[in-house]
């Protein structure tokens, strides 16, 4: 049986799945997500320091002379909001390309943490999954665009308020993609999902958070695809696992 970690803080798992992720008989399964995100990635980092100052100076002129003393609260926040959506956005490519290597990868590691085989898994239950596999990230992507579009225009236009809504929401963001691997490989509902993440929120979010801010920093977003997707199915072991399966 799994033995839970001993902390209930969330981001406890960001360093549980860097561990998984380098283990002898995990490792060969995170190379690919790994190189898939390093490739897309470093063309993010080239295009987010190209552009980011400019865009940042261009919003701070637009503020209002009686909002000029926000600038030094604006400039950290929104530099964080940028490279979020930066991250956010070549992660969520990365992540389609790689979603059926990423499921994979969830299997081994829980196979790894419960001992029990999966059924019909390994590469050619990969293969045959992937139209699912792929359907799953799109129906991500159709609850994640609007959702992200509302909270972008608020990271724009309430200053403060709308850089920290935007934080969260990217972080809630990250724990949908990541853990949700390991829920559909148990073919467990969207919607099931969410609301089983939602019943450990404090869990999910301070995960979500933590994988958020670290795929925003250069070379460290290189390696946390793999590492997000072991953490995350280890917190799925521990703390949901249970009341999902029959």
């Amino acid at each position: 049986m799994p033995q839970a970690a001993s902390s209930d803080f969330g981001a406890s798992y960001v360093a549980r799945g860097f561990e998984l992720a380098f283990q002898k008989g995990v490792r060969r399964y995170a190379l690919i997500p790994l190189s898939i995100n390093i490739v897309l990635f470093s063309i993010a980092i080239y295009f987010t320091f190209h552009y980011t100052t400019l865009w940042v100076a261009d919003l701070i002129a637009w503020l209002p002379s009686w909002l000029q003393w926000l600038e030094l609260v604006l400039w950290p926040l929104i530099i964080i909001g940028v490279l979020l959506l930066f991250a956010l956005t070549f992660t969520s490519v990365a992540n389609i390309i790689a979603s059926p290597f990423n499921s994979l990868l969830a299997e081994k590691v829980e196979e790894r943490l419960t001992g029990v085989p999966a059924p019909n898994g390994g590469v050619a239950g990969m293969l045959k999954d992937i139209p699912r596999t792929l359907g799953r990230e799109l129906q991500k992507l159709v609850y994640f665009v609007p959702r992200t579009l509302g909270f972008l225009l608020l990271l724009l236009f309430i200053p403060v308020i709308g850089q920290l809504l935007w934080l969260l929401w990217g972080g809630w963001m990250m724990t949908i993609q990541y853990a949700d691997y390991a829920f559909d490989n148990h073919k467990v509902p969207f919607r099931n999902m969410r609301r089983s993440l939602h019943q450990h929120q404090g869990k999910s979010l301070t995960f979500g958070v933590v994988v958020a801010f670290l795929a925003s920093i250069p070379l460290v977003n290189l390696i946390m695809i793999p590492i997000a997707v072991c953490g995350s199915t280890a917190m799925w072991v521990d703390h949901m696992r249970a009341q999902n399966l029959p």
